[in-house]
C-alpha cells in the first residue's frame, strides 16, 4: 500500500455505471484534488455486466475499481432476516431498497480501508432515505470516515453531468432519461418521481417491469414451499438456494401479477412520498412464511413477534440496520424461528398469493384438540372453570358499577 499521504487523497465511490456516479469521478477528483476508487456491487439488479462496469469505471478516471457479486451475500444474510421478520413497513412494503443499502456500505467501507480511503461518496439527493442510510451506516462501521454526495453536496444537477460529460469526453451514451426514478434488486423494484409524483395519476403499464398485468393472468399456478427454520429450503420438491427460490418466486409470482404496491409513503426526513414497488417473490415468501408462524409460533411468543416484526421493518426502513435495537430484535427473531419449519402450499393467480395447505412436523396445531368431531380430545367441561376465573375480575368491576349507578344500561325491548 502506498503511504499515508498518498492515502489520504483518496475517496471510495459507491458506483453505478449511470451518468451520475460517471460524471462524479472526475468532478470529485476536479474539486477535491482526490483520486477516486468505484465500488459496484451486484444484487440482482440486473442489466450491465459488474466487467462492463468496471471498465467504465476505469474510462472515466477512477484510479481502482472494485466489484463484488454480492447476490448470494445479499440473499442469504439480509434478504432472509427481512423474511424472518416478515418486514413490511407500513404493512405493504417489503423494505426493497433499506435492506440493500447496509449491505453496499460494508463493502464501500470494506474498499476504503483497502484502498487507504478516508471518505465515501454516494449519489443520493438531499431529500430522500438512502443519504441517511448510507452515511449512518458508515458512522455505525467506521465513525472514522466522511461521507459526502456529489448530487448533494457539489450541485451536480443533470445538465451539469451532461455538459461535464461533453467537456470531458467520457465514454458515457446518452439515452432519453427514463421519466422514473428507479431502484432495484432481487428483493423488489421501487418506482417514483415523474408523473407519479401527483398522487392523483394512476400508474401505467411502463411503470412495471418485475409483474404481468394481473388482470390478465396466466391459468394459476400451484407451489409447494418448504422451510427450515424459517428460510425457504425446496420449491415443489427441488433443493434451492435462498437466492434461487427469490429468483423463482419473483418470476412465477410476477406472471401472476402479485406484488404491485402503490403507496404514499412516510419517509425518514419527514415528508410523505408517492411511491410504487414490485415485489412479487418477497410477497409470496412472506406470505407462505408467515402462514407457516401461524402454525408454528406459540400464541404469547407470535403476539410478541407480530409486534416486533413491526418496530424491525420500522427501524432497518429508519437506517437502523447496524444499531442496537436491531442487533437486539434479531435475536429474537431468530430464536422464533427454531421450529418454523414445514411445507406451505399456494395458489399464484390474477395478483394473489393464497395459501391452500400446510404442514409440519413442529406444528403447534393438533387435530385432536381442535376437530368437532367424535374423538375431541378437548375437555369442554374445563371451560367453565376457566370462564369463572378469567372473567372474574370484570365481574367484580361490574358488580362495584352497579353499586354506584354506573352500571351498563341495558335496552328494554319489552313490545307493548
Amino acid at each position: 500500500m502506498s503511504d499515508t499521504a498518498q492515502d489520504k487523497n483518496r475517496i471510495v465511490l459507491a458506483y453505478s455505471g449511470g451518468l451520475d456516479t460517471s460524471v462524479a469521478i472526475p468532478y470529485l477528483k476536479d474539486r477535491t484534488g482526490k483520486d477516486v476508487v468505484a465500488v459496484s456491487l451486484d444484487v440482482g439488479q440486473g442489466g450491465e455486466s459488474l466487467e462492463t462496469i468496471k471498465e467504465r469505471a476505469l474510462a472515466c478516471g477512477a484510479v481502482e475499481s472494485y466489484i463484488v457479486d454480492a447476490r448470494d451475500e445479499f440473499a442469504e444474510e439480509y434478504c432472509m432476516m427481512a423474511l424472518k421478520a416478515n418486514a413490511m413497513y407500513e404493512d405493504v412494503y417489503p423494505l426493497v431498497s433499506a435492506i440493500s443499502r447496509p449491505l453496499i456500505t460494508k463493502h464501500l467501507v470494506r474498499a476504503a480501508h483497502q484502498f487507504g480511503a478516508d471518505t465515501i461518496a454516494h449519489g443520493c439527493t438531499g431529500k430522500g432515505n438512502d443519504q441517511v442510510r448510507f452515511e449512518v451506516s458508515i458512522q455505525s462501521i467506521d465513525p472514522e470516515l466522511k461521507a459526502i454526495s456529489p448530487i448533494r453536496d457539489l450541485s451536480l444537477t443533470r445538465d451539469v453531468e451532461i455538459a461535464y460529460a461533453n467537456e470531458h469526453e467520457l465514454p458515457i451514451v446518452q439515452t432519453e432519461k427514463s421519466p422514473f426514478s428507479i431502484d432495484q434488486n432481487v428483493w423488489g423494484r421501487a418506482i417514483e418521481t415523474g408523473f407519479l409524483e401527483d398522487p392523483w395519476n394512476a400508474p401505467t403499464k411502463d411503470c412495471y417491469s418485475y409483474t404481468d398485468d394481473p388482470d390478465f393472468p396466466p391459468v394459476e399456478d400451484e407451489v409447494i414451499i418448504e422451510f427450515k427454520q424459517g428460510v425457504p429450503v425446496k420449491i415443489d420438491g427441488r433443493d434451492v438456494t435462498p437466492l434461487q427460490a427469490i429468483e423463482e418466486m419473483n418470476r412465477r409470482a410476477g406472471a401472476q401479477g402479485i406484488g404491485r404496491v402503490d403507496l404514499i409513503e412516510d419517509r425518514l426526513v419527514g415528508i410523505k412520498s408517492r411511491e410504487l414497488y414490485e415485489a412479487p417473490g418477497a410477497i409470496a415468501l412472506i406470505t407462505a412464511h408467515k402462514e407457516l408462524e401461524n402454525c408454528c409460533l406459540e400464541r404469547e411468543q407470535h403476539r410478541i413477534k407480530r409486534d416486533i416484526d413491526k418496530r424491525w421493518a420500522e427501524l432497518v426502513y429508519d437506517a437502523q440496520w447496524f444499531s442496537p435495537a436491531v442487533k437486539s430484535l434479531n435475536a429474537f427473531i431468530n430464536d422464533t424461528q427454531q421450529y418454523v419449519s414445514g411445507e406451505i402450499r399456494m395458489i399464484l393467480h390474477g395478483g394473489r398469493a393464497v395459501v391452500v395447505g400446510r404442514r409440519s412436523d413442529s406444528s403447534l396445531y393438533d387435530y385432536n384438540l381442535a376437530t368437532y368431531d367424535s374423538g375431541d380430545a378437548f375437555d369442554q367441561n374445563a371451560s367453565n372453570g376457566f370462564i369463572e376465573i378469567y372473567g372474574l375480575p370484570s365481574k367484580v368491576a361490574a358488580a362495584r358499577d352497579v353499586k354506584f349507578g354506573n352500571g351498563i344500561e341495558v335496552p328494554d325491548n319489552t313490545v307493548e
